[in-house]
């Protein structure tokens, strides 16, 4: 069954969900996403939980999003940062299996819709750094060192990185980015196997430019065709 729980206020003026959804809100985080936001993309997604949970999948959203900001930290600890702002609320205290059951319930399929809300410029018309006359500057750049686990799965996705003595320990993937200048607004993100250049990445992310956009790119993309797809946006 599906509860619509209501809200309180927490100090320091935080509004926050009753009962077993509270863990689910860092300050930081529910400022600039809130949680309203939060439940409409699990909705779109389907992946609301079945049934009441102390782990909630609203929970699962703002965990994920609390091991980005703290990377090098295990599960128990982020979760005690997510909580640390919930004075005066009985938060549940969970195992790491828990935690990690949570991520795998909850999947990709909210994260990746959530970004595609958020995603987008930040800058203002008069912000320093952003703009080269009338058009809002951004750029392409990419990362191929982002190790994953290595496990079969990962391996048969993205194999294995071939190194001078041998086979390298984990596998990687190729990371490409469209940014604003200025600001790193992320505008949009695409990854895969290293096997395939930056130019294939790219151009997944040629429906992001808009006609005020002025691209920058470094001599990794001076490939004639991308130039011209590049052009082709307008």
């Amino acid at each position: 069954m599906r509860c619509k729980p209501a809200t309180s206020v927490v100090a320091p003026a935080a509004s926050v969900a009753d009962g077993v959804f509270a863990p689910g809100h860092l300050g930081g985080l529910t400022a600039c996403l809130p949680f309203e936001l939060v439940d409409a993309v699990l909705a779109e997604t389907g992946t609301v939980q079945r049934r009441l949970r102390a782990l909630p999948s609203r929970v699962g959203v703002y965990f994920l999003l609390a091991l980005g900001l703290f990377p090098h930290l295990g599960y128990a600890k982020v979760w005690s940062k997510l909580v640390a702002g919930l004075a005066g609320e009985k938060a549940p205290t969970p195992s790491e299996k828990a935690l990690r059951d949570l991520r795998r319930r909850l999947g990709p399929a909210p994260m990746k819709a959530l970004f595609e809300v958020v995603a987008g410029p930040l800058a203002q018309p008069r912000t320093p750094g952003t703009r080269y006359r009338r058009w809002r500057t951004v750029a392409f750049d990419g990362c191929s060192s982002f190790k994953v686990p290595d496990v079969e799965r990962n391996r048969g996705w993205l194999g294995r990185p071939r190194l001078r003595l041998g086979w390298g320990g984990y596998p990687t993937l190729r990371l490409m980015t469209l940014i604003e200048t200025g600001s790193r607004g992320l505008l949009g993100a695409a990854f895969g196997p290293k096997t395939r250049g930056e130019s294939h990445y790219a151009r997944q992310l040629l429906r992001r430019l808009r006609p005020d956009m002025l691209v920058l790119a470094d001599r990794g993309f001076d490939d004639g065709r991308l130039l011209a797809e590049i052009a082709g946006t307008g």
